[in-house]
């Protein structure tokens, strides 16, 4: 798309060639209800970069000198109120490095508002596909994209953040294939918040009942992300958005998938998207790895990366593998947070070493040449063994479709998962670690495993 594509629509965006310093507007990609979203150029360091700027359309225009002004004073505490929270949720998403979550650059204010520069990456939002290839779009696709959807989603939340604003329209699906959220969201409102700047980010059909009213606003969880993640669902199966949440107050017309079964979808997937739009919060699953559980996929392999403690050290083990529920959330649900911390034990991984240097994260492997690491045959190699094993160092291998991977000479039967891994147990000991490729290219390291524990390893050539 083009800044003309835009011209009626957003009269207020930045015009091409306006200049931040080394960034250059080049056009609009993307506008919510309250962003905008740029292509730009930062003739710096010579590569494209997407900024996006805080602009509330319902409560703001642009002036002539490019700054935006408020439509009333009135409307002065709701703005400042967005804009706080689009601060706080840019420094938050600087603190990640997710292959499914925006890379923050920088981050400035000016115009009387505020700017996020990220890596740019190329593709269209989930609308624009749903609209365009709606043909693509069916169980096998959806179940290719959810578990990278959810672990940044997981991750999100873990963080005591709340995306608030999921929708076709938040979701980008990158050139690969994989999809990336465009933004952070917020942290959980506190009970001094004042809640006129949350109304103006809602998408009917896609934000549930506590998002409506202020007496219902600390009833937000990951629940409100959930119920939005499943009417994205009902959208992309059925093609219809779900009724908006207040009128099914009233009567209730969405249809339950489960019972209708559109064809070509599985029970599990349509019984959790029947359980994500359930009215009440509490009937909803309670995190995103008891959705993931319900929908029968597992979540991302890789939660984010950790600094690395030892820098140059080949092999980084994880400690505390097993996520801890954040305190907030904790009272209220403590019996689904159990379940979440259950599943995902050993998920959390702590850095990816590439020749001694932390990688910008993995490469997302094609659907239709891989199968999920997780399901790898466990039965037709003895160095892979039963998952339920404590005593067993979990091993996630960098490998490249097509890969043969050997451990102390012997062949295994591990194919890469969407994430771009390997996935292998193995007992204390210590292991020669082999990858070929069609071409009898080898890449290899030695691994010592001296207790259990979780690894993240990339041999080199």
């Amino acid at each position: 798309m083009t800044d003309k594509d835009y011209d009626s629509e957003l009269p207020d965006a930045l015009p091409p060639g306006f200049r931040f310093d080394e960034f250059e507007i080049q056009q609009v990609t993307e506008s919510t209800n309250t962003h905008v979203i740029y292509k730009a150029w930062d003739h710096q360091l010579e590569r494209p970069v997407s900024i996006r700027e805080f602009m509330p359309r319902a409560l703001t225009v642009r002036s002539d000198n490019m700054q935006l002004v408020l439509r009333s004073k009135q409307d002065s505490q709701a703005f400042n109120t967005g804009l706080k929270r689009f601060v706080q949720s840019t420094r938050q998403l600087a603190q990640f490095n997710h292959p499914n979550l925006l890379q923050v650059l920088s981050f400035w204010t000016q115009n009387e508002t505020a700017y996020a520069a990220s890596l740019y990456s190329s593709g269209m939002t989930l609308a624009e596909l749903h609209q365009h290839q709606p043909d693509i779009i069916n169980e096998t696709w959806i179940r290719h994209m959810l578990p990278m959807l959810c672990g940044a989603l997981a991750i999100l939340h873990d963080e005591g953040f709340i995306h608030r604003d999921l929708s076709l329209r938040s979701i980008q699906i990158q050139d690969n294939g994989a999809p990336l959220l465009l933004n952070a969201g917020a942290p959980r409102r506190t009970n001094t918040e004042n809640g006129d700047g949350n109304k103006t980010s809602l998408n009917p059909g896609f934000a549930p009942l506590e998002q409506y009213a202020e007496d219902l606003e600390n009833q937000l969880g990951p629940w409100t992300d959930i119920y939005a993640l499943g009417a994205i669902l009902y959208t992309l199966i059925t093609g219809n958005c779900p009724p908006a949440s207040v009128t099914r107050t009233i009567q209730d017309p969405c249809v339950k998938l489960a019972k209708n079964r559109p064809e070509g979808y599985s029970h599990s997937l349509l019984h959790a998207v029947d359980c994500a739009l359930a009215l009440k919060p509490e009937d909803r699953p309670q995190s995103i790895a008891e959705f993931a559980a319900l929908a029968e996929i597992p979540l991302s392999g890789i939660n984010g990366l950790i600094p690395l403690k030892q820098p140059g050290t080949m092999l980084i083990e994880v400690e505390n593998a097993e996520i801890t529920p954040l305190s907030p959330f904790k009272k209220r649900y403590k019996l689904p947070l159990q379940i979440a911390a259950s599943l995902l034990v050993g998920i959390a991984v702590g850095g990816i070493i590439f020749g001694g240097h932390l990688s910008s994260g993995p490469k997302i492997a094609k659907i239709e040449k891989t199968t999920s690491a997780e399901e790898a045959p466990s039965t037709t190699a003895k160095s892979v063994l039963p998952v339920t094993d404590a005593t067993l160092a979990r091993i996630y291998v960098r490998m490249n479709d097509g890969e043969q991977l050997d451990v102390n000479g012997k062949a295994e039967n591990v194919t890469p998962g969407a994430n771009g891994y390997g996935f292998l147990q193995l007992p204390v000991g210590k292991y020669e670690i082999t990858l070929r490729d069609n071409n009898q290219q080898s890449r290899n390291m030695t691994l010592s495993v001296e207790k259990a524990g979780t690894w993240l390893i990339n041999p080199q050539g």
